[in-house]
């Protein structure tokens, strides 16, 4: 299609029917411009359909992944645009170009900076696929690779938007950087979290600080759960509740926080609690009491093996045993805590090749606290509750068997009586 034939046609025509020439020549030129536009929404449909098509049927003839990615990300339906650029940047400026000059280098920049964007937008697109395609690897699953996309479009947009000011000015692309150049300082105070994210991003990429999937906690930000994405600018954690809490990537690099992988990539998960025992229910035993605790099986051979030992020492340092404070003993709460140490390791979900500990802790207002230090077999938050419910209901329903009391704060009972 010629379009200054068919105006001038159009202008013959106008002219033959009593219209004079200059309305002649503007007629013309409206309708060859909405004819140009509805050729072009013609030529973009059946370019849309014959692209998207063309990438249907690849995506189902292969198995990668990174043609679907093209298709999520709209990627052929971008290069559906390219012919209807080409059509209309090679003939709506022609209708202006012998009369109307400003018109004709107006609508030619015009089309060159939507030209820009849509390059731009499909340079996105393509990196976005790329993005998503390299995620299915497990081996780049859990890194921040949005980060990286992010930069190098900010670059680009960057560079876009500069280039679109010198076609739409008609001024060198060199001008625009000089200028630039002298708001350095300004341009680095708006970049300023942009920068710092960047330069987070390819520290936890490289230092390993946090991945995707990782469970962190941070409680200046209210976060503790999972991280979900690490971007330029944030990085989003689902807590346990859902939430989603958002926060600024540099602050992974310059605050503290807690990062449970070497818990979930470890044999077990850490159980560290303890019981507050009375200080007025700890005694030593008398020797019937302790005939009676032989009954119980986890520690029948330990009470046999200490009491042999002890009464050796007595004897040979000859403690006058009328009273239980002279020479070697056994406390109920020593013997609670070996009992404590033995139920942990017959423990069914106790890992024994972790560290098993019962542990006196030092008193405090509200008594002795007995510390549990184990690791669970699984590691899973409800499966661990429980396993930690489990030991603790035991262990607290055993201490009556050793005369001890747990610690309870009563408001009602006045000073006097403590």
């Amino acid at each position: 299609m010629n379009s200054l034939k068919l105006s001038s046609y159009l202008i013959h025509v106008l002219e033959e029917n009593g219209i004079s020439t200059f309305w002649a020549e503007n007629i013309a030129i409206v309708l060859l411009f909405f004819l140009i536009l509805l050729v072009g929404r013609v030529i973009f449909w059946v370019s849309r359909k014959i692209v998207i098509g063309i990438f249907n049927r690849i995506a189902k003839r292969t198995k990668s992944s990174f043609d679907d990615s093209l298709l999520k990300n709209k990627v052929p339906g971008l290069l559906s645009y390219i012919p209807l650029l080409f059509f209309i940047f090679t003939y709506i400026p022609n209708l202006f170009e012998s009369k109307y000059e400003a018109m004709y280098i107006g609508a030619k920049n015009i089309i060159e900076a939507i030209t820009v964007i849509v390059f731009l937008s499909i340079v996105r697109a393509v990196l976005k696929s790329l993005i998503d395609y390299l995620k299915t690897i497990p081996a780049l699953r859990d890194k921040p690779l949005d980060s990286y996309v992010q930069v190098v479009m900010i670059f680009l947009w960057f560079m876009g938007g500069i280039l679109i000011l010198s076609i739409l000015t008609g001024k060198n692309v060199w001008s625009f950087v000089t200028a630039l150049g002298a708001l350095s300082a300004v341009l680095l105070f708006v970049f300023k979290d942009t920068i710092l994210g960047f330069v987070a991003s390819v520290q936890i990429a490289v230092n390993d600080t946090v991945r995707i999937g990782d469970w962190i906690s941070m409680p200046n930000n209210n976060a503790d759960g999972d991280v979900i994405s690490i971007s330029l600018s944030t990085v989003q954690v689902q807590n346990f509740d859902k939430t989603i809490t958002s926060i600024p990537t540099y602050k992974l690099i310059s605050d503290s926080f807690i990062n449970w992988r070497g818990m979930s990539e470890s044999s077990g998960r850490r159980i560290k609690r303890s019981l507050l025992i009375k200080v007025s229910s700890i005694r030593f035993l008398e020797s019937i009491e302790i005939k009676k605790l032989e009954e119980i099986e986890l520690l029948t051979d330990f009470l046999r093996k200490k009491s042999a030992e002890i009464e050796a020492v007595n004897i040979e340092q000859k403690a006058n045993k009328s009273l239980l404070i002279n020479g070697r003993n056994l406390t109920n709460l020593g013997l609670f805590r070996n009992y404590t140490e033995a139920y942990l390791e017959s423990h069914p979900e106790v890992n024994t090749k972790m560290t098993i500990m019962c542990r006196q802790l030092a008193p405090s207002a509200q008594g002795i606290p007995l510390e549990v230090y184990v690791f669970s077999k699984d590691k899973e938050w409800k499966n661990y509750e429980h396993i930690t419910s489990d030991i603790f209901d035991h262990l607290l329903a055993s201490t009556k068997y050793f005369s001890l009391e747990c610690f309870e704060f009563s408001p009602n009972i006045s000073s006097e009586n403590l």
